[in-house]
């Protein structure tokens, strides 16, 4: 069954798409009700808007702390369609249904990341964001909830090839995507919380929150699906590694890349040079010595055999004496903080060799 939409609710910290993604509602005739800045963004771009507080009769309060936890707006994205006795408390209470929530949370993740305080992540948790999320992804028989700008385009599609409704497929997708994003969202603030309050967790019971980065050709065998996902933690090491060169890494280049820098991160790069050879998550070869050229020449006489095709790892810039001594032999991946630019001219010349640099160690 479709719903045509005939009012969107928009509160978004990431603006990207905005306006444009309002302008297509409107000019499907959707009523758009929004808040605060992203009211003001539409408004400043010619948009007739209706602010939230006119919707509840209730003005924000507490530095926003709150303005969407009302029954007019909950009401509004709860109550099922068709449903007699819901539509009769909407009329009881004058509420109005609201078809399509847009939305994206405080940006929790980039405060911790950029170095916020105590108080300054507490005041990048979301409440009504997530509230608001849940009550839409609940209700998406009815309502369509986007929580990502790259949606934008496709639900505007959908909007256009349906006389102003979308699919129920879409909503369920789009309603499952949601509860993923306050899944994680609430999850980066616990595990957050937890260190903040000294709590360490040998084995948390609920963990895990992380973004897509790829997905990948197989797993450990070529039988098993599997794909990356990172957080938002800046650690230096594979998740946050830029990658010059070389074919995507598949799951087992991860997982001994990460082997293989997390072992070089034992060695302070002030003190010596260091190099770990890493096949099949074990390492085959570690050496030290006063330049990485020597170190890794050093690790390559540990098991020559086992390092053919393994993952190589520095805890000092790659240079291109190193990078011409590897390029000998067949190798699969080169971590390092970083590589000069003689070094990223010889490993050029092996186009399927992967280069990765962290700008730091673990």
């Amino acid at each position: 069954m479709t719903h045509p939409l005939r009012r969107a609710l928009l509160s978004v910290s990431d603006k990207s798409g905005l306006v444009e993604f309002a302008t297509g509602l409107a000019q499907h005739g959707i009523e758009l009700i929004s808040t605060g800045g992203t009211a003001r963004a539409l408004s400043d771009a010619g948009l007739a808007v209706t602010d939230v507080s006119e919707v509840t009769g209730f003005p924000e309060i507490m530095d926003g702390r709150v303005k969407t936890l009302h029954p007019k707006v909950h009401g509004g994205l709860l109550a099922v369609r068709g449903n007699a006795g819901h539509e009769e408390a909407m009329r009881t209470h004058g509420i109005d249904g609201i078809d399509l929530l847009a939305v994206n949370l405080y940006p929790f993740e980039a405060a911790l990341a950029g170095g916020g305080d105590f108080d300054t992540c507490i005041e990048n948790i979301d409440i009504g964001g997530p509230a608001m999320t849940r009550a839409a992804a609940k209700n998406h028989a009815g309502v369509t909830v986007v929580v990502d700008p790259e949606d934008y385009a496709t639900v505007l599609t959908e909007i256009a090839a349906n006389d102003g409704a979308t699919s129920a497929q879409t909503r369920k997708a789009l309603a499952a995507k949601a509860f993923a994003l306050t899944a994680a969202y609430d999850t980066a603030v616990s595990t957050w919380l937890l260190g903040a309050a000294g709590v360490v967790e040998d084995a948390p019971n609920r963990a895990f929150a992380g973004r897509l980065r790829q997905t990948l050709r197989y797993g450990e065998n070529p039988h098993q699906w599997a794909a990356f996902y990172v957080n938002s933690a800046a650690r230096p090491g594979v998740a946050t590694a830029e990658q010059l060169q070389g074919k995507a890494l598949s799951y087992n280049n991860i997982n001994d890349t990460d082997a293989a820098f997390e072992c070089i991160g034992e060695f302070d790069p002030a003190a010596t040079a260091a190099c770990v050879i890493v096949k099949h998550a074990n390492p085959c070869g570690v050496a030290t010595a006063a330049r990485p050229a020597e170190a890794y020449q050093l690790a390559l006489r540990c098991d020559p055999v086992s390092a053919f095709g393994g993952i190589i790892a520095f805890n000092r810039t790659l240079d291109g004496a190193t990078a011409q001594a590897i390029s000998e032999i067949f190798t699969e991946v080169i971590i390092a903080p970083g590589a000069d630019e003689e070094a990223r001219a010889v490993i050029a010349a092996k186009p399927n060799l992967r280069l990765l640099v962290t700008d730091g160690l673990p």
